[in-house]
């Protein structure tokens, strides 16, 4: 008699060290199933192929710690952003950086490409949701609802929504064209961490912290089911190919859930802890997993998991009978999605329930995209991996094997993580060996790990992460090149002389700009004149501010005066308006925001009063208030042509700003 060959439903993959400091980030490419890209805290976003020992390549160019990292459909590109709100866009292909996008004020928290153009979005700390058009390093729409961090996004698959899950316990979907919120799903009791949508029904899936997962009609806008009783946090959901399940990564278990009505089919055994991504390819599911500087892969034979019919595998669940099925087996319960033959238009700019910026390109943003590098550390695994486009169309990618399930008694070993002792770690030492036994389903709970003696053939499972180079950031990293005679790279001492080189300059002009500070203080220690709104504080303030003759001390006290109105008199606008068109002539952004929301504030405040006062008959008789107020109009509407043409001027730029000096251009059209 023959005997049975015993199959793995769930085996761990790999270990690799992926970074020199901790690993903040990670993504799995969903169409192969076989690319991992990680983030860290070292600044870099590092591309891996799964089950390959080395890096592919390592990109370069932010300055503070990835914080999320996506991939588009063809895994061609790459989108990073960083702690500090900067987003960095890589062809991979290519091997080189396409786009630095500025904008969000914190954290960029989640990412995702649109399914069909070439768009970006991008959630953050900050509370916003940007969409970037990466062929212009545009901002086409940004999108303000949420008040606490957006932690996930995601657009349908026909690319007309997209789906945001934030802190504040909500879920919301955005209309892309009609740039607008469509509808709020709230519900959930904890920070909703991840959203997907079904791939062809109008269905969308959130995981929440507080342990539930919730499914929301796209069609009628209301939750379809929610299934309650997770084992921890919910971090990842990804739906099956055809739509028939929706997957959970647990803490050490997939679950395996239908939603009409709420099911667990089946619960698989993994040892992954914290699964931070999933995918599928050749019917296994690839779950990746970090833990310090450490990334770990597993593998998930599907075709020995149950995901549709009765429950067959854990004696806790439900064993409720399933819901009829429909009887035309092919048609879906709600409508599906249209997905479009050619690619996506870009998006229409609309002003409604969305604030709408564009960037122009910068010598910042070009001094950006100089530094930030794309370095091919694998050229064999690179070739396999980014085939080169032709004139014509990409080539397709291969299909890759399925991953094959490990032997019985197989011994995975850890080595060090410095690749340079990689030689002296491969001589047997008992003290460096752990085995690492591959989770069996059939048997709990999992063998503690125990120690063993050397295998010679046995495959490492933590790979050093060889490279060309060191990938720890040096304080050269940070400096334009410098030759240096006889010397490969700055010491330390030489570099941080050429960090200091502007500090003392820096010191001086905060110094001045404090005392500067200062002196309009002094000038109001002894009680003014009774002044109910303030306003006879700021005129005075104002006065001080231009006889210094600081514009930096100006912005100051401007950025205090426009948070409230009614300190706005005809009076402070014939000395503001002056430096108001210095202002808008500013090489600094800042400075030209205070000027444009000043600006706004008079034209809406006192344009009508001065274009009425000036239109008015002559006054019969005597009456100096009146003739005060005429001259006060009279100068302000002077000033204000003045600055009208430079309003114009600007109205047509496509930057950031021209939104804005466009709004202004049609308030000031009754000056004409």
């Amino acid at each position: 008699m023959a005997t049975p060959v015993v199959t793995k439903t769930a085996w761990k993959l790999q270990e690799i060290v992926a970074h020199a400091s901790n690993v903040s980030s990670l993504v799995l490419g969903k169409a192969s199933g076989r690319l991992l890209a990680t983030g860290g805290d070292d600044c870099r976003v590092n591309l891996w192929s799964i089950n390959k020992p080395n890096c592919i390549m390592s990109l370069t160019g932010h300055t503070s710690p990835v914080e999320s990292v996506r991939l588009n459909t063809p895994e061609e590109l790459i989108v990073a952003g960083s702690q500090s709100g900067s987003i960095r866009v890589w062809d991979l292909e290519a091997a080189k950086i396409l786009r630095t996008l500025m904008g969000h004020k914190a954290n960029i928290c989640s990412l995702d490409f649109h399914p069909y153009g070439e768009f970006v979005a991008s959630g953050s700390q900050d509370t916003n949701i940007k969409l970037w058009d990466i062929r212009r390093k545009g901002c086409v729409f940004r999108y303000r609802g949420h008040s606490q961090a957006v932690r996930c996004l995601r657009f349908s698959p026909d690319g007309k929504w997209l789906a945001s899950a934030a802190d504040d316990h909500t879920v919301k979907l955005w209309d892309l064209t009609a740039g607008k919120m469509m509808s709020e799903f709230p519900g959930h009791t904890g920070p909703v961490n991840v959203v997907e949508f079904h791939p062809n029904e109008y269905l969308l899936a959130s995981g929440s912290s507080d342990r539930t997962i919730r499914f929301w009609d796209l069609e009628k806008f209301q939750v379809v089911s929610c299934i309650e009783g997770e084992p921890g946090p919910v971090r990842s959901v990804l739906f099956n190919p055809d739509g028939c399940c929706l997957y959970s990564g647990c803490q050490d278990s997939l679950r395996v859930y239908g939603w009409e009505p709420e099911r667990c089919f089946d619960v698989v055994l993994v040892n992954w802890g914290k699964v931070a991504d999933l995918a599928i390819c050749n019917d296994q599911l690839i779950g990746v997993a970090f833990s310090q500087s450490n990334v770990s892969s597993y593998v998930v034979d599907l075709t020995r998991v149950t995901r549709t019919g009765t429950v067959a595998r854990d004696p806790v669940q439900d064993h409720r009978p399933l819901a009829q099925p429909p009887p035309n087996p092919s048609a879906p319960l709600r409508r599906i999605y249209e997905r479009p033959s050619t690619t996506c238009s870009k998006p229409q700019r609309v002003k409604q329930n969305s604030e709408s910026e564009r960037r122009s390109p910068s010598s910042e943003d070009d001094r950006d995209e100089r530094e930030s590098r794309a370095e091919i550390q694998n050229a064999e695994d690179y070739n396999e991996i980014f085939q080169p486009k032709n004139s014509i169309s990409r080539t397709p990618p291969r299909r890759s094997e399925p991953f094959p399930a490990p032997p019985e008694d197989c011994h995975l070993f850890l080595l060090p993580p410095d690749a340079a002792t990689a030689k002296e770690a491969a001589k047997p030492s008992s003290a460096m060996d752990v085995q690492f036994p591959v989770p069996n389903p059939e048997v709990l709970p999992r063998p503690p790990v125990v120690a063993s003696t050397p295998a010679p053939k046995a495959e490492p499972a933590i790979i050093p992460a060889t490279r060309n180079e060191p990938i720890g950031l040096k304080a050269s990293d940070f400096l334009p090149a410098v030759k240096i005679p006889q010397q490969a790279e700055l010491v330390d001492e030489d570099a941080m002389s050429q960090i200091r080189k502007g500090h003392d300059t820096m010191c001086v002009v905060l110094t001045s700009r404090h005392k500067n500070l200062d002196t309009v203080r002094a000038g109001h220690t002894v009680p003014l004149c009774p002044s109910p709104d303030g306003a006879l504080f700021a005129q005075t303030s104002v006065d001080s501010a231009v006889a210094i003759n600081d514009l930096s001390v100006v912005v100051d006290l401007l950025n205090i005066v426009n948070q409230k109105a009614s300190l706005w008199k005809l009076d402070l606008c014939t000395t503001v308006l002056p430096q108001i068109e210095k202002l808008l002539q500013s090489k600094y952004e800042s400075y030209v925001q205070t000027g444009c929301t000043s600006l706004k504030l008079i034209l809406q405040r006192f344009l009508p009063l001065i274009t009425d006062m000036l239109a008015a008959p002559p006054s019969v008789g005597v009456d100096i208030s009146r003739e005060e107020r005429l001259h006060k109009c009279r100068l302000c509407y002077k000033q204000l042509k003045s600055i009208s043409g430079l309003v114009k001027s600007k109205s047509g730029l496509s930057g950031r700003h021209g939104s804005t000096f466009r709004e202004l251009h049609l308030l000031m059209a009754s000056l004409d």
